[in-house]
């Protein structure tokens, strides 16, 4: 009975109706925003798609500049190969003045002139001439003389001692004679205590003669002569 009472109190199940309108308009309320924003979203893609498609317009006009360009290029490539095979050749024109001469020599009954298969006499012609050139550059060469090596060589030559008569001394050096030697200048250099050495030079073909025969016959004078050392060699 207390239960009743309470219900008869309460007005909440008699505006039944006006608390259902209002949780509709609460989630409508609630749900607006989320509608908005995927009207956004859409509007957004479809901006993006019209931008895609513009691009898309503008790649194409280049395309088909870029195709009109080679065709007129190809159309040009064909005009020049056209003329060009319209063209005689350069060799076609030799040929075309060359061929009356032969009818012309098969006509009087001279086709015993002709020659089909070129000119023997004018080849060995050609390789005579060759060869006497040949022969004269050889003989030009077997002409002009060899080039020889030479070395000019420095001589210490040092005699016993101080008493030693230095001017026998150079005679007796300058006794030694060889095919493909000559002697040069010399001069006394002091060594010491009085005694003194010859420096004289000399040119050598290395072909004929050594430093090595050179000093052994030098060193024969063992009366004047108690070294000979090379001071310096060049090659000349």
């Amino acid at each position: 009975m207390s239960g009743l009472i309470c219900l008869t109190t309460e007005s909440i199940w008699f505006d039944k109706n006006r608390y259902d309108e209002a949780e509709k308009r609460f989630y409508e309320g609630v749900n607006g925003p989320a509608t908005q924003q995927q009207q956004s979203s859409s509007h957004a893609g479809d901006q993006e798609l019209v931008s895609r498609m513009k691009s898309l317009e503008l790649e194409n006009q280049t395309l088909h500049k870029v195709v009109v360009e080679m065709r007129a290029t190809l159309q040009k490539l064909e005009s020049r190969v056209a003329v060009l095979e319209k063209s005689p050749t350069p060799a076609a024109i030799p040929a075309a003045k060359v061929a009356p001469v032969k009818q012309e020599k098969v006509i009087n009954g001279d086709d015993d002139d002709i020659d089909l298969f070129g000119s023997d006499e004018e080849d060995e012609e050609a390789e005579r001439i060759k060869q006497e050139r040949l022969e004269a550059y050889a003989a030009k060469k077997a002409k002009k003389p060899a080039l020889i090596a030479k070395s000019s060589i420095l001589l210490d030559v040092k005699p016993w001692d101080d008493e030693t008569d230095m001017a026998k001394l150079e005679e007796c050096v300058r006794s030694v004679q060889m095919d493909g030697l000559l002697w040069g200048a010399s001069k006394l250099v002091p060594v010491g205590y009085g005694i003194k050495k010859l420096q004289i030079s000399c040119v050598v073909e290395d072909d004929k003669v050594g430093t090595d025969i050179l000093e052994e016959e030098i060193t024969k004078f063992e009366d004047y002569i108690q070294s000979v050392d090379v001071a310096a060699f060049n090659k000349i």
